[in-house]
């Protein structure tokens, strides 16, 4: 399942953000690849231990948690800290599936990549290409969104930024362990739960309501993990 999540940020804060990373101490993105992915990487990134990047990262993580289509979608049990990348003048980033495992910073903890998420903070108009093209069993798609709004993925997808021809490619990018680990799933629960909230709407007290959010709760209690 991909799913674009539009106004993650609004746009005072997607100025705010552009601002701060314009102002940015960038270095070579291939710093935090593997052997084989550094080969395919050509852009720039700040370093995870950055203060801009934690601070916008931490900005941004409390977000997502009340941004409804993220939590109803990705069902978070961990989010890795945002990171931050550019792509400029020629940048791209070849064919990759990410990592399955990722640990947090400075802590023992560890994520399980079973979503990957990518939040833009450049408009379309701003640059030539640049698109994220997702290749997985529901096709190849394109994404190239508005700033401040997201796009969720499969973590198993194979993926590639194509290269910035013009322009300024902003973004932040980072990983969700999820509380339900197969994609399959977590789009069926995602749509029992898009068709409660319309029965809802539309019948609130009907018993119906109740019978489906239960049918809901019991199939993420067989299938979660914590």
């Amino acid at each position: 399942m991909l799913l674009h999540i539009p106004d993650v940020l609004n746009a005072d804060e997607v100025r705010q953000c552009r601002e701060a990373l314009e102002r940015a101490a960038w270095g070579d993105g291939r710093a935090s690849a593997g052997h084989l992915a550094a080969k395919a990487k050509q852009n720039e990134q700040l370093p995870v231990d950055d203060p801009l990047a934690v601070e916008l990262g931490n900005r941004l993580v409390d977000r997502l948690a009340t941004v409804p289509r993220f939590m109803a979608a990705a069902l978070p049990l961990r989010v890795l800290p945002p990171r931050f990348n550019r792509y400029t003048g020629g940048g791209t980033y070849g064919n990759h599936i990410d990592n399955a495992i990722f640990s947090i910073p400075g802590t023992p903890l560890r994520v399980r990549s079973d979503l990957s998420a990518t939040l833009f903070f450049s408009a379309p108009d701003e640059y030539e290409g640049g698109e994220l093209v997702v290749e997985d069993t529901y096709g190849t798609q394109r994404v190239k969104l508005p700033a401040g709004h997201l796009v969720l993925y499969p973590g198993t997808s194979l993926h590639r930024v194509e290269p910035v021809t013009r322009g300024t490619r902003y973004a932040a990018f980072f990983w969700v362990q999820s509380l339900v680990r197969d994609d399959t799933r977590r789009a069926l629960l995602l749509e029992l739960d898009d068709a409660i909230q319309r029965v809802g709407a539309q019948l609130p007290d009907d018993a119906a309501v109740a019978s489906l959010t239960g049918v809901y709760h019991n199939l993420l209690r067989q299938w979660a993990e914590t």
